[in-house]
């Protein structure tokens, strides 16, 4: 890609206190990445399409090695995106899939799953196992197993639930373990490069051919929006919703070498999709220690239609508008290439210290 000079800057770059220190000291080069997280967020993944395009279909590509991918919701598409035979064609087949959803007024939440399942379809074709054998990418998918009244689909029971985790998040995280399960299903060939997991009761999962389609529909599971996906193969009986819910920022203990890269929505890593509305629950900095987070920048977003990414809340903005809903993020993910742009100029002329700020 050519890099494109503009008068404002259209990422934001933060970075832990280690990331920042190899940084400084060595720069940046794809061989020092060996972790790629990828948070819960919908369709605001098309608003950073550009700056996927990039890293997956040219510079990560520039030092081919073992990388684990590490999704929730819609960074687990994403990711098995870049798994394909060709990431480029991948990630613009899931753009244009995801461009191409029409909910209309009214639809059910069985309907709204059957939708999304014949996207993931579409998407993954005949290429199961080029995923799950995939020479430079290793996957993993968060989802939650959900207890108690989660377990439901119907509206009253799922919502009860629902009250009674908003209430207890408040209270702290850790009272979500009455709730949910943390569940990562991996490639077999690898575990996570993660420390022990102590905050939530959680299990690892090797992915195969029998689980990798349910374990991804769960992963965007969105209660109330979505059916939560039953007794995935391998992960026991139960119900398995967005891995979001816990992990939505995928604020984990990280265990890598160099730095771990992370394409992100926003500047910021809040803990679990239920902190989206409390300023004060922000990411582990010791956890965050290694990670290099790459976001658009404020005047980025304000240039945009309507100041910010594309979201869910469009299928409502635009409702009865579909082509004008498609419009608009077609043209979010054509401008996104401003960000892939600016990060290879940055990467490539050394300047990416010049940018850095605090994590």
């Amino acid at each position: 890609m050519t890099a494109i000079h503009i008068a404002t800057p259209a990422l934001t770059l933060r970075a832990g206190h280690r990331a920042m220190a190899h940084i400084r000291e060595n720069g940046l080069s794809p061989s020092d990445v060996h972790v790629i997280p990828g948070a819960a967020g919908g369709p605001k993944a098309l608003g950073i399409q550009g700056l996927d395009l990039a890293l997956f279909g040219d510079w990560l590509a520039r030092s081919p090695q073992p990388r684990s991918l590490i999704g929730a919701s819609i960074g687990s598409w994403r990711f098995v995106s870049a798994c394909l035979p060709d990431p480029v064609t991948g990630l613009r087949r899931l753009g244009e899939l995801y461009t191409d959803m029409r909910f209309p007024k009214g639809i059910g939440v069985a309907d709204i799953s059957q939708r999304c399942a014949d996207m993931l379809d579409a998407l993954l074709g005949e290429h199961q196992a080029h995923v799950l054998n995939n020479p430079h990418y290793h996957l993993n998918v968060m989802v939650v197993k959900s207890l108690g009244l989660l377990r439901h689909d119907s509206r009253s029971r799922l919502g009860l639930g629902l009250t009674g985790v908003i209430s207890a998040n408040l209270l702290g995280r850790r009272h979500l373990k009455r709730y949910f399960e943390r569940v990562i299903l991996h490639d077999p060939r690898q575990r996570p490069p993660l420390a022990e997991l102590l905050d939530f009761p959680s299990q690892h999962i090797s992915l195969n051919s029998s689980n990798l389609r349910s374990a991804l529909l769960a992963s965007a599971a969105i209660p109330m929006v979505m059916q939560g996906v039953r007794d995935i193969p391998g992960a026991g009986q139960g119900v398995y919703r967005d891995g979001g819910l816990l992990d939505y920022h995928l604020d984990l203990p990280y265990q890598t070498p160099g730095v771990v890269l992370y394409p992100h929505f926003v500047d910021r890593v809040v803990p679990g999709w239920f902190d989206k509305s409390l300023p004060w629950r922000r990411g582990n900095p010791e956890q965050l220690a290694d990670v290099l987070l790459l976001a658009p920048s404020r005047e980025y977003l304000a240039s945009l239609p309507h100041g910010k990414l594309p979201d869910r809340r469009d299928f409502n903005r635009y409702l009865g508008d579909d082509d004008g809903r498609e419009r608009y993020w077609r043209g979010a993910m054509a401008e996104s290439q401003r960000l892939g742009d600016e990060f290879l100029e940055l990467a490539d002329s050394g300047r990416l210290i010049e940018r850095l700020q605090p994590l």
